[in-house]
C-alpha cells in the first residue's frame, strides 16, 4: 500500500525539521511524502532544501489557508492511504505509518488513531486526545476524532470531496462529520498513539476563535440537515475541563 503524507506549512522554521524527520524515519518505505508551502518568508525554504530529493511535491505559493493548501496536497497525492500531518507536529514513533497500514485491512475505509498534546517539549504532555473516547454522538456536540491521527483511503476524497474552503476554522470537522457520519465511512478506532501535536492551534488561539469555531461546527450540522444549536456545541468544553473526551 502506497501512503501520501502531506504536510502543510507557512513561516514554520522553529519546527518544521522535527516534522519532516518524523517522516523520513518511518520504517515504511513507500510513503510519498507532500509538502505545500504557502509562500513562507522565514527560512522554511532553507530548512526544505536538504530533504527535496526526498520529498515527492514540493510547492511554494500563496494559497488561501491551510485547508486550501491540504485540498491541493490531496490533489496531488497518488497514494492508496492519505494522512495530513502539521509542520508543527510530529508522528510518535518510527513504526506509525507501518502500523496504520497494518489497520487498513479490506473492510477499512479509515484509522483514526490516538493523538498525545504536549507544550514545549515533546515529553510535556498536557493532553490526550484518545479516539475511543469520542463516539459519533459527540458531533453533536462540535466535537470531533483527533484530526490529525485520521488516515483515510485516497478514494474517499474522489468520492465525498474536500475540504470545503466556506470553513476558515473548522473545514476539518466538517469533512470528518462528512466522511463518518453523513457517508458512513468504515473507520477504524485504535487506542494507539501515532501523532504528537503542539498546543495552540488555530482553533485554540483566544476565546474569539475558538467562538468562530463553535459557530462553523454549528452551521456545518446544519449544512448536512443536522438539528443544531449553538449553546449544545459549546457544552464539549464541559467534557475536555474533565477530561472525558
Amino acid at each position: 500500500m502506497k501512503v501520501s503524507l502531506i504536510t502543510v506549512c507557512y513561516n514554520s522554521a522553529r519546527t518544521l525539521q522535527e516534522t519532516i524527520d518524523s517522516v523520513l524515519s518511518q520504517t515504511y518505505t513507500d510513503i510519498e511524502y507532500i509538502i505545500i508551502d504557502g509562500g513562507s518568508t522565514d527560512a522554511t525554504p532553507d530548512i526544505i532544501k536538504p530533504y527535496k530529493s526526498r520529498i515527492a511535491h514540493y510547492v511554494s505559493e500563496p494559497d488561501e489557508g491551510l485547508y486550501d493548501a491540504m485540498n491541493k496536497g490531496i490533489a496531488l497525492s497518488s497514494g492508496d492511504m492519505v494522512g495530513i500531518l502539521n509542520s508543527d507536529d510530529m508522528l510518535a514513533h518510527s513504526g506509525v505509518i507501518a502500523d496504520m497500514v497494518k489497520a487498513m485491512d479490506s473492510n477499512t475505509d479509515a484509522v483514526c488513531s490516538d493523538v498525545f498534546i504536549f507544550k514545549n517539549t515533546k515529553d510535556n504532555i498536557v493532553r490526550k486526545y484518545r479516539c475511543t473516547r469520542w463516539k459519533p454522538w459527540m458531533f453533536r456536540l462540535g466535537h470531533q476524532p483527533p484530526h490529525p491521527g485520521f488516515f483515510v483511503r485516497r478514494n474517499c476524497y474522489e468520492k465525498y470531496g474536500l475540504f470545503d474552503l466556506k470553513f476558515k476554522r473548522a473545514a476539518d470537522f466538517e469533512l470528518l462529520f462528512r466522511f463518518i457520519r453523513v457517508h458512513a465511512i468504515r473507520t477504524r478506532y485504535l487506542s494507539y498513539t501515532s501523532v504528537l501535536m503542539r498546543s495552540g492551534g488555530s482553533s485554540q488561539q483566544g476565546l474569539k476563535a475558538i467562538s468562530e469555531a463553535n459557530r462553523e461546527d454549528h452551521r456545518a450540522l446544519r449544512k448536512h440537515g443536522y438539528f443544531s444549536v449553538l449553546p449544545l456545541i459549546w457544552c464539549k468544553y464541559v467534557l475536555k475541563v474533565f477530561q472525558w473526551i
